[in-house]
């Protein structure tokens, strides 16, 4: 990069090579542009930005003059926006005010090998390049991309299935309508769809629920791929969605039931041993299932003097900020902790713990009812506290709950808390 006076002024301007890859956009072989003053040093720090923004034009020139529509368009738009303008389709340019047309004609720069308009330049500014066809099926690849932010901080099971219900959702909607484009797709096509749906629900094959999650899913990443690609397109999905019943409640198991069925001598003993040292721990900890399956060792405690696990957003993330937490450990859950101190390497990040103990609970008659399943266990630990007259504040600490105002101070000593688990625990 060099740096030269020009003129009789003896202003400074930037005098480079255009590198080979740009040959087939920029018909100079050697640019020379304007610095727009004579002190070196002002001029050396102006000289990168400008070789920089010179590269991107070129890029985007380059991305124009590929076959494929979507970033061709892409181009189109990024060449616009370095001009200080918006891309919009020529049948919009063509109704703008004349002196915003005529700024735009104005920025279109020469082709200096033939004098006349950038051809690129003056289909990006003036709209003459088509939006590109995407596809429903296309719409989910580019949404991976565009919500990307959404996964950070999931472990490899979180992203899986954080992604599974929306590729599940696209796959529902293409079996129903077709794998259009997305300028072709129809309120009555969205109808179709809720009908679908309808249908799955009178007969009992699904819930409100559960349409609703996929109408919410397939929305989200139709959405956002036509507001991060700027295609000129409206979707709605207003007025799609089923009523919901009243949510329906996961039973907790009895104390009678934990006591005389669940920790009866050889009542577990054919479960494998990690899924079982797993029910056990949940019964004085109301953990979530995944919470525990997902302890390291550096967040088992057991030689602590109040032995307690550390629920911490270490590699996954939490449900919410308040699932962060230690909670104490006492009774059956010390004991099967104390068994795996370091952790549950089986179901860590890994799916099938749940299903796993559900079926074998089910195939051995230890559920309570039909309704009943290993998420019980974490309502029993917060009925036992109920009826011990266990504080709000506690509960909602030691189950990760948000408080309904705001905390004040750090809260029970986790010498406290044993005492208050102990009391509940078998």
């Amino acid at each position: 990069m060099t740096i030269v006076a020009r003129g009789k002024k003896g202003k400074l301007s930037l005098m480079r090579r255009v590198p080979l890859r740009y040959a087939s956009v920029e018909s100079r072989k050697l640019v020379w542009v304007a610095l727009n003053t004579d002190s070196r040093a002002l001029a050396e720090s102006k000289a990168g930005p400008v070789w920089d923004a010179m590269i991107e034009g070129w890029e985007a020139k380059l991305a124009g003059d590929s076959a494929d529509a979507e970033r061709r368009f892409s181009a189109a738009q990024e060449l616009a926006e370095m001009r200080g303008f918006r891309y919009a389709p020529m049948d919009k340019v063509s109704e703008l005010p004349l002196d915003e047309l005529l700024r735009r004609i104005e920025s279109v720069s020469e082709d200096h090998r033939t004098r006349t308009p950038d051809l690129r330049e003056s289909a990006a500014l003036l709209g003459a390049v088509n939006e590109p066809g995407i596809s429903i099926s296309r719409a989910l690849e580019i949404y991976w991309d565009l919500a990307r932010g959404s996964a950070l901080g999931k472990s490899q099971d979180q992203r899986r299935r954080w992604r599974n219900p929306r590729i599940k959702a696209v796959k529902n909607f293409i079996d129903v309508v077709g794998d259009k484009f997305l300028a072709d797709i129809t309120p009555d096509d969205m109808l179709d769809f809720r009908s679908w749906w309808m249908d799955r629900i009178e007969a009992g094959e699904v819930g409100a629920n559960s349409a609703n999650k996929d109408l919410i899913h397939l929305g989200d990443i139709l959405k956002t791929v036509v507001r991060m690609k700027r295609l000129p397109l409206t979707l709605t999905f207003d007025g799609l969605s089923f009523r919901e019943g009243e949510a329906r409640q996961r039973p907790s198991f009895s104390d009678s039931w934990i006591k005389e069925k669940l920790l009866a001598d050889g009542a577990l003993d054919s479960l494998n041993d990690e899924a079982k040292a797993v029910l056990l721990a949940m019964i004085n900890t109301g953990a979530r299932p995944s919470e525990i399956a997902n302890l390291g060792p550096g967040h088992i405690f057991l030689d602590a003097g109040v032995p307690h696990i550390s629920i911490a957003a270490e590699g996954r993330q939490l449900k919410s900020a308040y699932a962060k937490r230690v909670i104490p450990l006492s009774g059956v859950s010390l004991n099967a902790m104390r068994q795996h101190p370091s952790g549950f390497p089986r179901y860590r990040d890994k799916p099938g713990l749940s299903a796993t103990v559900n079926k074998f609970l089910r195939a051995n008659g230890l559920l309570e009812t039909k309704d009943h399943s290993l998420y019980g266990l974490r309502r029993s630990f917060e009925d036992r506290m109920l009826a011990a007259g266990v504080d709000d504040r506690i509960r909602r600490d030691l189950f990760g709950h948000r408080l309904d105002r705001e905390r004040y101070g750090k809260g029970a000593s986790l010498e406290h808390l044993q005492r208050v688990v102990q009391a509940v625990a078998f």
